[in-house]
């Protein structure tokens, strides 16, 4: 049967829209969190390729398990190399969705990378402002140490030699926090160094940066870390507005939020080890920015 101009025309819209369908989504790079290794997130990969059919979802196989206690600018240094590699398959750009200390890597990655393409950051619970807390995780790695005398082994060379002190945030000893801990200082603007203004740069490439967290977590002390709220020295809550790594703009965080590309979402009853396998944080909070 001869096709009219007019089917042919349909045909090819038809074809054009179901090649969008299937191959028009960013891939996205997911970085674990400590303790954690990629088997944790087949959910997540799963629940991604099932609403949008096609996506390359890559769970970066590195640091796994007790090796995710390694120094975090090592862990940055090696993870990079393994987001460089999608990058420069995907320059049309990808997503970054990062889960608990993943989401310090991934900001410093994306702090420290001058020609990454990355659309969206997902920080999924993740400790932007640091932790400070007697959780379940720091009984594993410091059993018989509780959260007042921690800053004792952080803020030291031998300290910084584990990931948790990296960005373990003492709000009774802030001079030392700033002096001894080399990393999260220097990744949210709270110690000058050299490199401030590039970092601000590189970063400022996202398109946009959606924090998740919530009260239930359990983990992440205290929870408003995960939308860069942090503790002052009276343990009361300073939220991310009134911070002054965001007053100052020191690494981008307030032009992203006055670009209206800083999306916050909240959840309760969520436990830490929940947020990565729960299709309802999922699809609200997490589905719409990866296309």
């Amino acid at each position: 049967m001869m096709k009219t101009p007019q089917t042919i025309q349909l045909l090819l819209l038809l074809l054009m829209m179901t090649s969008v369908c299937i191959d028009g989504y960013k891939p996205v790079i997911i970085v674990h969190g400590i303790f954690d290794s990629p088997k944790q997130f087949k959910t997540l990969s799963l629940f991604i390729t099932k609403v949008h059919p096609g996506t390359e979802v890559t769970v970066i196989d590195l640091y796994n398990n007790l090796a995710s206690m390694k120094p975090l600018w090592r862990q940055v240094r090696d993870f990079r190399k393994a987001f460089d590699a999608v990058v420069q398959k995907n320059p049309d750009g990808v997503h970054l969705l990062c889960f608990s200390q993943g989401g310090l890597i991934c900001r410093a990655i994306l702090s420290t990378a001058p020609h990454h393409n990355v659309d969206t950051f997902v920080s999924l619970s993740s400790p932007q402002a640091g932790q400070y807390g007697d959780t379940e995780y720091l009984r594993w790695v410091f059993p018989d140490i509780m959260k007042k005398t921690v800053f004792r082994i952080c803020y030291n060379r031998v300290g910084q030699k584990v990931a948790i002190c990296d960005y373990w945030n003492d709000p009774h000893h802030r001079s030392l926090y700033l002096q001894g801990n080399g990393f999260l200082p220097m990744l949210n603007g709270d110690r000058p160094h050299k490199d401030m203004t590039a970092w601000r740069e590189n970063f400022l490439r996202i398109k946009k940066l959606v924090l998740i967290g919530g009260p239930d977590d359990g983990v992440i002390t205290p929870w408003q870390s995960s939308h860069f709220g942090f503790y002052d020295g009276n343990e009361n809550i300073v939220q991310m507005r009134n911070q002054e790594f965001y007053k100052n703009d020191a690494f981008g965080l307030k032009t992203l939020d006055a670009r209206g590309n800083v999306s916050v979402c909240v959840h309760s009853g969520v436990k830490h080890t929940q947020w990565h396998s729960n299709y309802t944080v999922f699809s609200s909070c997490i589905e719409k920015w990866l296309t």
